[in-house]
């Protein structure tokens, strides 16, 4: 890892069965001080009233979609201004992972998107303890995630890859090409 002035700031996406948690956590312990942030924690905090991101969103869906990620930005700099490198994993797609790079824009920030196969995150769905996909469909969660969130960031197809050799894969990729910003201070 190259010397960085101040904590930074990994944020880890890809559609539902990525292996987005189990590697974000990995990461994280890397770190000597090091943080897993769980966007999705901020939803699942909303125990009344909470509506759900569905493909045909409502107006208070969206609200509430944008909300975690405000909160979850704002988590992750107290993390980062506190001294720790936060690894902050969400489902995070089209023009929204620019907007949440903004979010941070003085802070170093880095963007790994874990992007396998259909047909392995299909393999990975039936093996976990969630269900992800109903309403969802695979297909048009990687469509919106290959199609619709901008190419920044360090992208991975691991398909192939054991959760242990994806964050290796990372560990020596990001540094230069997930980099979206250096902080200047």
């Amino acid at each position: 890892m190259p010397f960085l002035r101040q904590p930074s700031v990994i944020i880890i996406t890809g559609v539902m069965a990525a292996g987005k948690s189990t590697v974000a956590q990995l990461l994280a312990e890397k770190f000597e001080r090091g943080v897993h942030l769980r966007g999705d924690s901020f939803r699942r905090m909303i125990v009344k009233g909470r509506e759900e991101m569905l493909p045909d969103a409502s107006t208070e869906a969206e609200r509430q979609l944008s909300l975690r990620y405000h909160l979850s930005a704002a988590t992750a700099r107290g993390y980062a201004e506190a001294g720790f490198d936060v690894v902050w994993q969400d489902v995070i797609l089209g023009p929204s992972l620019l907007e949440i790079t903004q979010m941070l824009n003085d802070l170093p920030v880095f963007v790994v998107v874990l992007n396998p196969s259909e047909t392995a995150i299909s393999t990975r769905e039936q093996t976990r303890n969630k269900n992800g996909y109903g309403v969802w469909t695979i297909q048009e969660l990687n469509r919106r995630l290959n199609d619709e969130t901008p190419r920044i960031g360090l992208w991975l197809d691991t398909s192939d890859l054991s959760p242990e050799e994806t964050v290796e894969e990372i560990w020596k990729g990001i540094w230069d090409e997930g980099r979206i910003r250096q902080s200047q201070q």
